[in-house]
């Protein structure tokens, strides 16, 4: 653990990135605190070995309660733990759900960004801020690979938000000369996943069908191309962009796409069995809308920091397939 004094505050600890985050940056030695809202609060298992740590919390790792919905908990949070840097790793992070619930999408993944941004501005706008932005704002995109410059064609009620906490977040930079950045990362997954992501669906399924728990998995568009990274090597970017000296706006992501029917394939493979005698396609699950293929240009993070994925697409598979076995063993 190296030495750092540095407080930093990460809104949305329990889920997948917050909680890959916040082990990060207590490994680098920061101060970490973390906002837990109350629907989350019964599912913490993400950080449950740093909660039962009794070196760790209430003494590097702290938690503390409120919601993105409401503005005098953000306030109050911020302003007592007056944090060096804070990440917004808290949202409405799912496409199809986004479609069922537009407008809690629009105000807790959009909105609450210029909430954030307002809140840092009136309490100490030397606060660094770390937006994460998604793949899914360039939609039917004008170009590929896309880059930071390429126009955003939104095709889901959370891609629309997702451009809205962009534009704010950009907009704070350049009229207030705060540090806030983005990064404008493509798919990320881990054993972290919940199981309504269709990675995790996926490998939750062959680790119970290769167990005899499962018969079969049903899943939509099986050609769907996706450029998939590893979560927890994303989180590590997060860092990086916010040590920069300017803030600025960076695409993570591999720079490679594959198919669902590969990750299935893949899957499927490393328990020795043939994806084709349990996988149905079943058309109900497919989105309204569907977006271009949607492949990442990390020119600009290699140059600026270095970035450059290290677990590509079958490591991340045989992590996450070895950690669903793993887990009906125990």
């Amino acid at each position: 653990m190296e030495n750092n004094n540095k407080k930093v505050l990460i809104l949305g600890v329990t889920g997948q990135d917050g909680s890959y985050l916040a082990e990060f940056l207590l490994e680098k030695g920061y101060e970490v605190h973390g906002m837990v809202r109350r629907s989350a609060a019964g599912n913490t298992r993400n950080i449950d070995h740093l909660l039962k740590n009794k070196e760790l919390l209430d003494n590097k790792f702290f938690v503390h309660k409120g919601d993105l919905a409401d503005v005098t908990s953000l306030y109050r949070i911020i302003n007592e733990v007056k944090p060096e840097e804070i990440y917004n790793e808290a949202d409405q992070d799912h496409v199809a759900w986004s479609f069922a619930a537009p407008d809690y999408s629009y105000d807790i993944t959009g909105a609450a960004v210029g909430r954030i941004l307002e809140i840092i501005r009136q309490i100490n706008p030397k606060i660094k801020f770390f937006q994460p932005c998604s793949s899914n704002m360039f939609g039917k995109a004008a170009e590929t690979p896309q880059k930071e410059t390429t126009p955003f064609h939104p095709q889901s009620p959370y891609a629309c938000a997702k451009i809205l906490a962009f534009v704010l977040t950009r907009h704070y930079r350049e009229t207030y000369g705060m540090f806030a950045s983005t990064a404008i990362f493509y798919n990320h997954e881990s054993p972290r996943r919940t199981d309504e992501y269709v990675t995790r669906k996926i490998t939750k399924a062959v680790a119970r069908i290769s167990m005899g728990l499962q018969d079969k998995l049903v899943l939509g568009d099986l050609r769907a191309k996706i450029d998939w990274g590893y979560a927890k090597e994303y989180m590590e970017t997060a860092w990086s962009i916010l040590q920069q000296e300017k803030p600025d706006d960076f695409v993570i992501a591999t720079g490679e796409v594959h198919s669902v029917q590969e990750f299935v394939k893949q899957a499927f493979s490393l328990v020795n069995l043939n994806p084709d005698d349990f996988v149905i396609s079943d058309k109900k699950l497919l989105r309204p809308a569907n977006t271009s293929v949607l492949i990442g240009d990390i020119s600009k993070a290699k140059n600026a920091f270095g970035f450059e994925p290290k677990v590509k697409f079958k490591d991340l598979v045989k992590i996450m397939v070895e950690a669903d076995l793993q887990a009906i063993k125990k």
